[in-house]
């Protein structure tokens, strides 16, 4: 974080430090919070599919976004053309959310010099005809794998998104995001029946890393073996079971199915679930989830947020008791509490809310394979695919991409087309086994929230939860 605004250096752009510095302290004038947002953002993506380069897309750009706050009210005013008149033009559209005057402006965030992840452009790091005989040998490699597979494809992806946040009491931050990701799925038939599977990697970091052969090579083989399981799969059972997750992936059914009635908006608003709980009993003992912007080089990190609020550890469920909400700056503000770091944007055009960045649940103590020697009769679920959660209700329905039959404490044969149905307070207080092996997700997520998508990470320890639905098909 840098507090003199003589540092302000807008992307080579012709604004000056003292004039926008100026324009933003009268945008905000009389309101109680504010900043201005800038952002330059460049990204590659090539898709490979059908052994031939199928899609190739590089974008770039950058603008900003300038906001004034009084109470409940934000004005929001943003450009993709940064210059003095374009912020002039903003400036006398965002002061209408703070024209009445009267409010005090909230102290800036503190200083920080963290840093999560390198100083690395990934969208230079490697020139494109590299990337694309990258792409080929995935490609013959997955297809090699096995007989079977009729079709493979793998997605790269590489971006760096600069921000600056300078606020109108002068106080100046910023940051530097690299993001990479690379995706593989393939295809395999027999008799005439298909399945697919998929796996990926990805985070803050460089996209070399990602060129390695182990890696890719692994990703290739985990979707082949996603995939092959399919072939073999049973109709999963309908009715309610208890069900065991697999660590990992599988903590994004708790971050749709709680982590969003966590989120401080929600619960100003009395819409969520979770709403007036502060302080009681909302799980099992033993469940403690935490969010963590902190992780580095993972996904969902923030070395600040997009208000300039340094990433944080935020404890939400301690011991099955509620003890905190993930805040931005002005829902914070309204309910008498700190902003935790949890400030997001999807981009300059879009204003902050509260979003989570990497939400999971700690470890317990439980072997994993005694959770699974636990069940009786009900369903091993290791892999999700989509899901829908309601936020007023906690209601979820998510769909299993990797799920098998247990019986007796054995985990049998995979079952195909399970859904999980049931609501996130009832879950959490039907947690009957924490396993002692916590595994984060391979940075591949994303979460939406309206209409804005984020990076985020997830994560969960082995579970065992009594009595959920299971949807499939009845016997």
């Amino acid at each position: 974080m840098v507090t003199d605004p003589g540092h302000f250096r807008p992307f080579e752009t012709s604004l000056d430090a003292e004039r926008s510095l100026r324009t933003v302290k009268a945008a905000c004038a009389g309101g109680e919070d504010g900043e201005l947002f800038l952002e330059r953002h460049r990204a590659q993506t090539l898709v490979f599919d059908d052994g031939r380069l199928r899609d190739a897309s590089y974008s770039a750009s950058e603008g900003f976004g300038l906001r004034a706050v009084a109470g409940e009210t934000a004005g929001y005013a943003h450009s993709s053309e940064i210059s003095e008149a374009a912020l002039q033009r903003a400036m006398e559209t965002a002061r209408f959310a703070v024209r009445n005057g009267g409010g005090i402006m909230a102290p800036p965030p503190h200083a920080t010099n963290q840093k999560l992840y390198a100083e690395t452009d990934p969208v230079s790091e490697m020139q494109f005809p590299a990337r694309v005989e990258l792409m080929k040998e995935i490609d013959a490699y997955a297809r090699g794998l096995d007989h079977r597979v009729v079709q493979a494809t793998a997605v790269l992806a590489s971006s760096l998104q600069e921000i600056e946040i300078l606020r109108p009491d002068g106080a100046l931050m910023r940051d530097r995001r690299p993001m990479v990701r690379l995706n593989v799925s393939v295809i395999v038939e027999e008799n005439g029946e298909r399945h697919s599977g998929y796996a990926g990697e990805g985070g803050r970091y460089s996209l070399l890393s990602l060129t390695e052969p182990h890696l890719w090579q692994g990703l290739a083989k985990e979707a082949l073996r996603i995939a092959l399981l399919g072939l073999s799969a049973e109709p999963a059972p309908a009715g309610v079971f208890d069900v065991v997750l697999g660590p990992g992936w599988p903590g994004i059914l708790l971050h749709e199915a709680v982590g969003h009635g966590l989120e401080g908006d929600f619960n100003r608003k009395q819409t969520s679930a979770f709403a007036g709980l502060m302080g009681q009993r909302i799980a099992a003992g033993g469940v403690t989830v935490v969010d963590d912007g902190t992780i580095a080089d993972r996904r969902g990190s923030i070395s600040v947020d997009d208000e300039g609020t340094p990433g944080q550890t935020t404890t939400l469920i301690e011991d099955g008791i509620l003890v905190g909400y993930m805040q931005d700056r002005q829902n914070a503000r309204l309910t008498g509490v700190q902003s935790t770091g949890n400030g997001r944007r999807q981009s300059y055009a879009h204003p902050p809310m509260p979003r989570m960045t990497n939400t999971f649940m700690l470890a317990g103590s439980g072997e994993p394979a005694d959770i699974a020697a636990e069940l009786r009769d009900g369903i091993h679920a290791v892999g999700f695919g989509g899901g829908q959660v309601d936020i007023t209700s906690g209601k979820f329905v998510f769909s299993c991409t990797e799920a098998y039959r247990v019986r007796n404490g054995k985990i049998g044969t995979p079952v195909k087309n399970a859904t999980l149905i049931g609501d996130g307070a009832t879950a959490l207080r039907n947690i009957r086994a924490i396993g002692n092996d916590l595994q984060l997700d391979p940075g591949i997520g994303n979460c939406g929230k309206n209409g804005q998508w984020v990076p985020v990470g997830v994560g969960l320890p082995t579970l065992l939860i009594g009595g959920l639905t299971v949807g499939g098909q009845v016997a």
